[in-house]
């Protein structure tokens, strides 16, 4: 299995198993969006439940990325994503046999720590797998794999929950976890990065509390107001805990991100554009499901269908663009795409009671056409701005700040849709925040952004 030369063919079996788990993981971002009305029905959840069960698991991944990536480069990285695959297996069993939603919130919450060690080592197995053009092909089905999950899991999700039951979207993991696990025990070689090194627990510990306290003090904002208590204690918890892992990072010896990275405005920029896009073209999902399946009264299947524009556009749009369009500057990518996100929902946002789940496509299309150019290139357009040996931190960075990105856009976002609004308008005004969002973002790319050079 070791390559001792470019020439060396090999097996394509660990990136099977790299991509299974990188697929399953990918999926469970939005897979539950479907099924959120025959959850809430079966265990009884209010809507405060509803962005946490969705927020649990994009808050997890978020805080322990980073974290999860450095101790597997010294603990072993076949050995942490066979740890994660189990981990995310027995939650998924969790969560498919939850008697209660406060079980299924716990059961999300330890999912998302299985995908964060699971997203961390899968693009760490590939790099330490392939070399030379092998790598380059490798690379490039993996982010085909992203654009696919992101494409079926609407239709995935509402298949099992209208023919099967909500819960087989949770136990359908299970065979799929086992397949990735033996994969990975019979073709993945270890490999770590040599040398001692050291989990930045304190800065781990402190990013954790300022994300989770700021998206539960949104939230509560939201159903309480913003001068509650059950807002400002949590929101003022967060501001402290984000000045702690400030001066932690700041002064570490071992930081888990190196704030120094931000001095360059272009990695700023490209982070910045990371953190928005998830908000402007997603975290608005949720909210067109619950509308879809609540006000409009179509089934589970029909609502994934109804999504599906969006994401098979910008599957479409990612790969013609990288064979047709190679050297387009990242730049231009992200900020011009962000740009057709931020339009694409302010075409989506002119719902009126009459409106039925076709006048979501035009903006829908639009939408996919932005997030095929924006997504594909964050990862590598970091890269040119950050020294080779913080390579592996910035793309760790750029996946954080979307999950992040993710989970505050559910907690903002919800606290526009439960207003006392006849539900189209509510979600109208979900959109319109969408599309300022991406609007701000994509000119704040084209602005700060520069060609660069890594180092």
């Amino acid at each position: 299995m070791t390559q001792t030369s470019e020439a060396t063919t090999t097996s394509w079996w660990p990136l099977v198993a790299a991509c299974l788990g990188a697929f399953m993981l990918l999926v469970d971002v939005t897979i539950v969006m479907v099924a959120l009305p025959h959850i809430t029905a079966d265990l009884g959840m209010t809507f405060t439940g509803i962005q946490w069960l969705l927020d649990g698991y994009a808050l997890a991944l978020a805080a322990l990325l980073l974290a999860a990536g450095s101790f597997a480069d010294h603990a072993g990285r076949r050995k942490v994503l066979l740890g994660a695959l189990a981990v995310f297996a027995l939650a998924s069993l969790a969560c498919g046999l939850a008697p209660s939603g406060g079980v299924l919130l716990a059961a999300r919450v330890v999912q998302g720590v299985g995908g964060a060690a699971m997203m961390a080592t899968t693009l760490a197995v590939i790099s330490a797998t392939y070399h030379g053009r092998q790598r380059g092909i490798a690379f490039g089905v993996w982010g085909g794999v992203n654009g696919a999950a992101a494409a079926v899991a609407p239709v995935l999700g509402g298949l099992l929950t209208e023919h099967l039951h909500w819960r087989a979207i949770f136990l359908v993991n299970l065979p799929i976890s086992l397949a990735a696990g033996w994969l990975t025990l019979r073709t993945v070689e270890e490999s770590r990065l040599p040398g001692k090194g050291r989990l930045d627990w304190p800065g781990m510990v402190t990013f954790t509390v300022a994300a989770g306290a700021l998206t539960y003090g949104l939230i509560e904002a939201g159903q309480h107001g913003w001068t509650a208590k059950q807002a400002l204690v949590p929101l003022s918890g967060a501001a402290v805990a984000l000045a702690a892992f400030v001066v932690i990072e700041t002064r570490g010896t071992h930081p888990m991100l190196d704030l120094r990275l931000f001095a360059n405005r272009s990695y700023s920029g490209i982070m910045a554009g990371a953190m928005l896009l998830m908000p402007a073209a997603f975290a608005c999902l949720a909210f067109t499901s619950i509308w879809l399946q609540g006000a409009l009264r179509l089934g589970p299947v029909d609502a994934g269908l109804a999504l599906t524009p969006m994401a098979a556009t910008s599957l479409v749009v990612s790969v013609a663009v990288s064979r047709l369009f190679p050297r387009l500057p990242a730049r231009a990518g992200i900020g011009c795409g962000l740009l057709l996100i931020g339009v694409g929902a302010l075409l989506q946002g002119m719902l009126d009671q009459d409106s039925t789940s076709i006048a979501l496509a035009p903006g829908l299309v639009v939408t996919g056409l932005g997030v095929g150019l924006a997504l594909p290139p964050l990862n590598s357009a970091v890269m040119l701005y950050v020294p080779p040996q913080r390579a592996g931190m910035a793309a760790g960075t750029v996946n954080t700040v979307r999950q992040l990105g993710y989970a505050l856009g559910i907690a903002v976002l919800g606290i526009l849709y439960q207003g006392d609004q006849a539900p189209y308008a509510a979600l109208n005004d979900v959109y319109r925040a969408s599309a300022a969002t991406g609007l701000v973002a994509g000119l704040l790319v084209l602005a700060v952004v520069r060609p660069g050079r890594r180092g």
